[in-house]
């Protein structure tokens, strides 16, 4: 009973801190889209625009929200998949599922993980460099975060990357949005077919546009 309560716990700080990374998804995505501008004009909306967002006490805090949540979600899945092998034991290796599942829903962790690890890559080329490293300014005198930017999606390997890394992300999501809803207690047959439909266009136009940032950078570098 104890793990019951314990797991039902788990899985709803899952479900909520899922819901507030995608919710960011969405305020990131518009951030990036000024990668799509004119360079010149790009660089400068870019550079003054994380460089806002770097001295807003209000971001700040919203930042910390976000680690801690990256943070929690990984943990909670580790060890709900943990958990849950363990109470499956292994004569439950061989089954059927897939007659009754997708197979990203089945392989939540394995996208997460190529999800994380991207994170991990993804702090350090950008987070790290723009925080403690030391980039040149632009003209208006803010870091240069831009060309930092250019210069990694100059890169095919790193776009091949990002691109593997956002489809693993799309799945995780298209699974995700619509379980997290149904873990908090908001399923009901009236809605669910709502709910599921815009999890769908969510997860679409985050996955295309998130894709369509290095691929037009390179191709047009």
């Amino acid at each position: 009973m104890w793990y019951v309560k314990n797991a039902l716990t788990r899985k709803n700080l899952m479900a909520l801190t899922g819901l507030f990374l995608s919710f960011f998804l969405i305020i990131h995505l518009f951030g990036n889209l000024q990668l799509l501008l004119p360079e010149a004009e790009a660089k400068l909306q870019y550079n003054w625009y994380s460089d806002l967002l770097a001295d807003n006490i209000l971001i700040k805090i919203i930042a910390m929200v976000l680690y801690l949540c990256i943070l929690l979600h990984t943990l909670d899945a580790i060890y709900l998949t943990v958990k849950s092998k363990k109470a499956k034991g292994p004569g439950y290796v061989k089954d059927r599922r897939g007659r009754a599942s997708k197979w990203y829903s089945r392989n939540m962790m394995f996208l997460g993980s190529i999800v994380f690890l991207f994170l991990v890559i993804h702090f350090k080329d950008f987070w790290y460099q723009f925080k403690f490293g030391e980039l040149p300014l632009d003209a208006n005198g803010n870091k240069d975060l831009y060309t930092l930017v250019i210069k990694a999606f100059d890169q095919l390997w790193y776009v091949i990357v990002y691109v593997i890394a956002i489809i693993a992300l799309g799945y995780h999501l298209l699974h995700g949005v619509f379980s997290a809803h149904r873990t908090l207690g908001l399923y009901h047959p009236i809605y669910s077919k709502i709910v599921k439909y815009l999890g769908m266009a969510y997860t679409i136009i985050m996955t295309i546009g998130y894709i369509i940032i290095p691929i037009f950078i390179y191709l047009n570098r």
